[in-house]
């Protein structure tokens, strides 16, 4: 641990002011919290409101384990785990099981979260009626209407344009049937996890100063219709490459060389448990 440097970074009157807003967040489930975002040693825009988020709860009991688009080796999940790490001296993993604090980019682990956990998201943009409505002012007053059919309208066009929605990722959900909600830049594929979910979800926004949460348990549904259901990336008779993984999320790789394609997990940790299990199994 770093002495030069309070507990997790923050004086323990911004960690308050923080938790605050969380717990308002938590009472509120999908409710945007605004919140004094601090200023932090890395630019807005790469992760400084889920950071502000597992600085302002880690405990000295903590592990933390951070993922940037389901790698722990990138350089923003590097360099995130490195600052926790040197203010709080707390463990970090790459096991999903191991840690309860999660620090994400981009997605939502492949091994299912547990009772006690914690993932914190990343968000640049947490307001999911921005694409069709600029006025802050408007959009409060939206939410506290449950006026909604704009982000329906926004889905029936790309329907009518495209033969089907064209959200490849952060498609909005309705959560405990009261708030739209955008779920961050995670996949369509990650969307059914949010739903009941054991683990808390928080999710952070610095550079819009907002806070917003799905707590355990809690009631998540992507946006649809009867006739045009909502449904995940398919990866039908697709399989890691490397691990043999099959109903996960895979990333679609080009052999420049030879032109071939092929698929590799996109969660670099569960393809690596995966690899070491079809070893132990081999080997017994």
């Amino acid at each position: 641990m770093n002495n030069k440097y309070n507990f997790a970074f923050f004086d323990e009157g911004s960690k308050r002011e923080i938790r605050r807003a969380t717990l308002k967040a938590i009472a509120i489930p999908g409710y945007q919290v605004p919140f004094a975002s601090r200023e932090m040693p890395i630019a807005r825009g790469w992760g400084t409101g889920g950071l502000q988020l597992t600085l302002s709860l880690v405990g000295k009991e903590d592990v933390l384990k951070v993922i940037d688009q389901g790698s722990d080796e990138s350089v923003n999940a590097v360099n995130i785990k490195k600052l926790i790490a040197a203010t709080t001296g707390i463990a970090v993993t790459n096991e999903t099981s191991e840690a309860s604090i999660i620090q994400s980019r981009h997605r939502i682990p492949e091994i299912p979260l547990q009772t006690g956990q914690i993932l914190v998201l990343q968000v640049p943009l947490p307001e999911p009626l921005r694409y069709y409505e600029p006025s802050e002012y408007e959009t409060k007053k939206l939410h506290a209407e449950q006026e909604y059919s704009g982000g329906w309208l926004m889905l029936f066009e790309q329907i009518m344009n495209y033969g089907t929605t064209s959200t490849g990722a952060d498609h909005p959900v309705m959560v405990h049937n009261r708030y739209v909600m955008a779920p961050s830049p995670i996949p369509r594929f990650d969307n059914p996890k949010l739903n009941s979910s054991p683990a808390l979800i928080l999710l952070g926004a610095g550079r819009e100063k907002k806070v917003y949460a799905v707590p355990p348990y809690t009631k998540v549904v992507s946006l649809d219709f009867e006739d045009y259901p909502f449904e995940v990336e398919s990866f039908r008779d697709k399989c890691c490459r490397l691990c043999g993984a099959e109903g996960v999320f895979l990333d679609e790789i080009l052999n420049d060389a030879t032109g071939e394609t092929f698929y590799q997990c996109n969660d670099s940790s569960y393809c690596l448990q995966k690899l070491n299990q079809n070893q132990e199994d081999e080997g017994a």
